[in-house]
């Protein structure tokens, strides 16, 4: 490992492997406090880019080579590639004792790094909770993002240094509670994005040119809302959930039977006539579960909650036709 004598106390020599999106961002970031990235391995030609990029001067070397080098191995592999990575290095003797090993899964715990730790290493999960476009933007983004951090108790504060060193915030999170904890990111900023595509689609089927401007206010308000709701609940002993939902809006919120069944008849027109198949059923899903958080949390009471299931499950023979043409006879998207 490279010594770190021209460097200040504390500093290490960082070895990144894996430059992709986050690989090359966090390696840059860790740079920038005092770090010196010692190497780092990229195969693609993206990668090398984002090396030339975001870590210029940093040599570009095989992975055997990299963790060589490093005090700190920062491995920023995909979710499937890393346990057979971490053993595979294992199996040719190329971790070292009391070098610190941190993987950015969102999926695994430390535990996928014991091949590491048999050999001395110190290993830990980091995982930042935001998205990545790999370039200079994110190094600002960084402050104040959340990182999730898991290993055991004695090097837990090593992770918290690091990500407190970034501008980042650590939270401690459990390592059986690591598929949990990444499926609720999933969930929420993946999924996120499913609706937007979806109900930009429907803006535009709907006549508007730029359907980002109109749900960008929107969609900002009520993801802010929800989310400071959330923190409220939390603290007050309520449930982050239950926050949240007081900040539900809408017809579902109202019990507003009527509205849901005409928004099913457009959507279902909709996925008539278009690529849009998936967007009913995605609706009625996501009402499904507005009414039963509705009425859990006193927004609307059980009739109410019970008129909005059953239109829910009411599925018409075929597509409406919204403009009254009884010749139109499109497909049954929403046959089950």
């Amino acid at each position: 490992m490279s010594a770190p004598d021209a460097r200040r106390p504390g500093r290490l020599g960082v070895g990144v492997v894996g430059a992709g999106r986050v690989g090359a961002v966090l390696g840059s970031a860790l740079r920038a406090t005092g770090h010196a990235v010692v190497g780092a391995s990229g195969i693609s030609e993206a990668s090398r880019d984002r090396i030339d990029a975001l870590l210029p001067g940093v040599p570009v070397l095989e992975v055997p080579q990299v963790v060589e080098r490093a005090e700190l191995v920062l491995l920023a592999v995909p979710d499937d590639a890393l346990p057979g990575l971490v053993r595979g290095l294992a199996d040719v003797g190329a971790w070292q004792p009391g070098q610190i090993v941190v993987h950015t899964s969102g999926r695994y715990g430390a535990a996928v790094l014991d091949p590491a730790r048999a050999a001395g290493a110190i290993p830990l999960a980091i995982h930042p909770a935001m998205t990545f476009t790999g370039t200079s933007l994110d190094l600002s983004r960084l402050e104040g993002s959340t990182f999730a951090v898991t290993g055991l108790t004695p090097v837990l504060p090593i992770g918290q240094a690091l990500v407190v060193e970034i501008g980042g915030e650590p939270v401690v999170v459990a390592e059986e509670s690591r598929g949990l904890y990444h499926a609720a990111l999933a969930h929420g900023a993946n999924h996120l994005v499913v609706l937007v595509a979806q109900a930009a689609q429907a803006l535009e089927a709907a006549g508007v040119e730029q359907p980002g401007r109109v749900l960008a206010p929107l969609l900002s308000a009520a993801l802010d809302g929800a989310t400071r709701a959330a923190d409220r609940g939390a603290e007050s002993g309520t449930g982050g959930a239950a926050g949240a939902i007081s900040a539900l809006t809408g017809p579902v919120s109202r019990g507003d039977v009527g509205t849901v069944v005409e928004h099913l008849a457009a959507l279902r027109a909709l996925a008539a006539t278009s690529d849009a198949a998936d967007v009913p059923p995605s609706y009625v899903a996501l009402s499904r579960g507005a009414a039963v958080r509705a009425r859990a949390s006193g927004r609307i009471d059980g009739s109410a909650e019970q008129a909005l299931l059953d239109a829910l499950a009411a599925v018409p023979d075929e597509a409406p036709d919204l403009a009254h043409d009884d010749d139109q006879d499109g497909p049954q998207e929403g046959r089950r």
